[in-house]
């Protein structure tokens, strides 16, 4: 080959990157959508700013996530859906928080609630998110501070926010059935064991790995590595995941300017709120059209969320650094787990050797 037709070839492969960069996706959700996800969020942080406890209205805000995965279906289905859902956020969260108490053992707590979440996600064909937010919540859980007896109060906050959430959801839905008519409940698809079995017990494993690597490494927060990881191995092809690792890349690198920026603000802690619920909208607005501009904002809402109560503790450049080396980490490991989740190869070897663990019935 040639030097003319390998930059011809460069140029080819540049250009596609950039179309895939730069390309925004089309998009019927409404503004209602977004806002009443930033209401789910957000009120809980105006709560506890009211009482002067941020601590417990950041716990909460986190459970308003499951507001997320609403579907658009009747009444009646959506709301069971999201009281499911609201369980295994639940569920998820209180096996992080306890998984805190031995600090050994947190490894394999977040693998298996990654990998039974993902699971349980991908029979019922969940749609987006996904297990994000679940292994999110223990992700976050595992790494926040506190004893045996603050976990009753930690899960009953993260309960309350999801309560909250539900009501939102039925009220928000009751106002957009009059004017859109609801989805069909689809039938699910019957479950495959490469789908449903195989491809949770590689996403879980590199989950893990991703927080084994962030322990041996002594990173403080090692929940970013963990959600960076999922965020890239979560794509439905290799393509997908090498779009998702570099935009998430791009995104957070800029979102990290933007989180400098207002963690030099003078912020207190209705500031703080009315900031994460800003953030919030713009998020779910973006988030459908162009994941990379959606992460610019999910950055410093993920920072605020979890940092927000010891802002002022740490300069906001050591702080960024940190997040920025754990971001870039996390995405390394979640490309090499989406190679490998894609790699016929790897999914021969390594699925022959799960099915020999299957009962015969459930390995077809």
């Amino acid at each position: 080959m040639t030097r003319s037709h390998r930059w011809l070839r460069l140029k080819i492969l540049i250009r596609a990157e950039l179309l895939h960069l730069t390309t925004i996706n089309a998009s019927d959700r409404r503004w209602q959508m977004p806002f009443a996800a930033a209401l789910a969020s957000g009120l809980p942080l105006l709560v506890g700013a009211y009482f002067e406890h941020m601590d417990y209205g950041l716990i909460s805000s986190l459970g308003g996530l499951i507001f997320l995965y609403l579907p658009e279906t009747p009444l009646h289905h959506r709301m069971v859906s999201l009281m499911v859902c609201a369980f295994a956020m639940i569920a998820s969260y209180a096996l992080g928080v306890m998984s805190h108490l031995f600090p050994p053992a947190m490894m394999l707590v977040l693998t298996f609630t990654a990998i039974l979440v993902t699971m349980v996600c991908r029979f019922y064909n969940l749609g987006p998110p996904g297990s994000f937010f679940f292994i999110m919540a223990a992700a976050i859980g595992a790494n926040a501070p506190g004893d045996v007896l603050q976990i009753p109060l930690k899960v009953g906050l993260l309960t309350m926010g999801c309560l909250l959430a539900c009501l939102i959801a039925f009220f928000y839905s009751v106002y957009m059935l009059r004017s859109q008519p609801a989805k069909p409940v689809t039938p699910l698809p019957p479950p495959t064991f490469d789908f449903v079995v195989f491809d949770s017990i590689v996403i879980g494993s590199f989950v893990g790995i991703s927080l084994a690597l962030a322990q041996a490494l002594q990173l403080t927060q090692a929940y970013w590595v963990t959600i960076s990881c999922l965020a890239v191995i979560q794509g439905m092809s290799l393509r997908a995941v090498w779009n998702k690792q570099l935009q998430r890349l791009i995104g957070t690198g800029v979102g990290l300017l933007l989180s400098w920026g207002l963690l030099m603000l003078p912020l207190d802690n209705w500031r703080i709120s009315l900031v994460m619920i800003a953030l919030a909208f713009v998020i779910e607005m973006l988030v459908v059209r162009h994941y990379a501009l959606a992460a610019i904002f999910i950055t410093p809402m993920t920072i605020l969320l979890v940092e927000a109560t010891t802002l002022g503790q740490s300069s906001p450049s050591a702080l960024i650094e940190a997040r920025f080396l754990d971001t870039i980490l996390g995405c390394l490991v979640g490309l090499v787990g989406g190679i490998c989740l894609h790699s016929p190869r790897f999914r021969q070897l390594v699925g022959r050797q799960i099915r020999r663990l299957a009962p015969a019935r459930q390995s077809d």
